[in-house]
């Protein structure tokens, strides 16, 4: 057996691999004699079969079956020893050609191969935000906390800050859906207009073109689909059925023991540090991953390299369940591309700077998550055995396993991020924070 590769360009290869009958004659003889010794043929007694009738039935899917075999754990060893760095899978190129009635076979695989590159995280700036909880932010908290756990005071009249218990209809639309929203709710001043002093029992009819400032509210309250609540524009008439004030709650230290536990905040001083402290948390999350992405879609954009396009599309042509057209192969290409793209750049930083996950860090990060679950429930101090032990199970979850993995990847790749990448620290609240960052 022979095996060479010819370069056609740097992306692109061909490696010939050349099999003669000395390679398979031993092992195809090996299957068939088994056959002759277990096939029931009438008119032969088992294991009595002529060895030429055998081969007459047999050969030939025999020998392409070990063929084959051959030629897979040879191509394969072949890359692996010659360290070749491959996209997709190795594509037969003369597949059709083969004459299976000849003694020597002359196999031609086309490859295509990773480009060579460098990644700079240092080429563009990007904005860090660091996402603060201010003033209003913590008195908005407060005043949802105090409303969330006042009093509803049943009224006959729609005043400023009500909450309006309702059926919204229009027969045309299919609308029919009841709905309790605060007056605040209501965006357009019409709408409001039309509300204010209406009394348990009115009909109001309402405009849905402003109504609220989100058209996503349109499904959330009149019940339309995500398609219809875009730019919705028809009248609906609203059926009032239960005006209520909520009184707000106290802020005593009954309410903070409710919500944090008994004795951990004592004032609403303490109460809105609290609040502080667990927002900046989540905002940071969020924070984190607008980070990520940013850094992502700049290394994208900024580390330039070619790829063997057309091998690449031939393989998504052929490698699916079901064979593609060329022009679907190359559309979904196109839709690909951007993320093969990055596979290659993290790849490359995995590598270069030990950016993989470690059995022992995997079990740390198991044990750790186990501890906060624990401390959920009052338990503290868990032995390490105890610790272990659940460590251990939830480590034998195959699925679990790449669950924490993907984490663990992600959280090195951000960690390395911050410190390596060229970083811009901006300071906001959370919806200039919105704003900046998704709209």
């Amino acid at each position: 057996m022979n095996i060479t590769k010819k370069e056609i360009d740097s992306l692109n290869a061909v490696v010939t691999v050349e099999i003669s009958k000395e390679d398979y004659s031993a092992k195809v003889h090996k299957v068939l004699d088994n056959y002759r010794k277990n096939a029931n043929i009438p008119g032969f007694r088992k294991g009595h079969v002529p060895m030429g009738m055998v081969k007459k039935q047999y050969g030939t899917a025999v020998l392409v079956e070990e063929v084959n075999k051959i030629l897979q754990d040879s191509l394969h060893k072949f890359l692996t020893e010659e360290k070749l760095d491959v996209l997709g899978n190795p594509l037969p190129k003369n597949e059709a050609e083969i004459d299976w009635a000849s003694d020597d076979f002359s196999f031609q695989f086309d490859l295509g191969l990773a480009p060579e590159f460098k990644v700079d995280v240092t080429k563009k700036t990007i904005t860090n935000y660091k996402v603060i909880a201010d003033d209003a932010f913590l008195d908005n908290q407060v005043k949802t906390i105090r409303k969330q756990y006042g009093k509803l005071i049943s009224k006959d009249t729609v005043a400023k800050g009500d909450e309006i218990t309702g059926t919204f209809l229009n027969a045309d639309k299919g609308i029919d859906k009841k709905a309790t929203l605060e007056l605040d709710n209501i965006a357009g001043k019409t709408q409001v207009k039309a509300l204010l002093g209406a009394k348990v029992g009115d009909e109001v009819i309402l405009k849905t073109k402003g109504l609220f400032a989100d058209d996503h509210d349109n499904q959330k309250y009149l019940g339309v689909s995500q398609d219809e609540a875009h730019g919705l524009d028809v009248e609906v008439t609203f059926k009032i059925e239960e005006i209520n004030t909520r009184e707000m709650g106290e802020l005593n230290q009954e309410l903070f023991d409710k919500l944090f536990g008994e004795g951990v905040v004592s004032s609403e001083k303490e109460l809105k540090q609290k609040i502080k402290e667990d927002a900046e948390k989540q905002f940071e999350q969020q924070s984190d991953q607008k980070l990520l992405n940013d850094v992502v879609e700049s290394l994208i954009e900024n580390t330039k390299f070619d790829l063997p396009d057309q091998f690449l599309q031939r393989w998504i042509q052929v490698s699916g369940e079901k064979p593609m057209t060329e022009e679907a192969a190359k559309a979904e290409y196109e839709r690909s591309e951007k993320g093969l793209r990055y596979q290659l750049i993290e790849g490359k930083l995995r590598a270069e700077h030990n950016l993989q996950v470690t059995f022992d860090e995997l079990k740390d990060y198991a044990k750790n998550m186990i501890k906060a679950q624990m401390a959920q429930f009052g338990q503290t101090n868990p032995s390490e055995e105890e610790l272990d032990n659940i460590a251990a199970r939830i480590l034998s979850n195959e699925e679990e396993v790449k669950r924490m993995s993907e984490q663990l990847n992600t959280n090195k790749l951000l960690q390395f991020f911050k410190e390596n990448a060229k970083l811009k620290t901006k300071e906001v609240n959370y919806d200039t924070f919105i704003k900046e960052a998704y709209e």
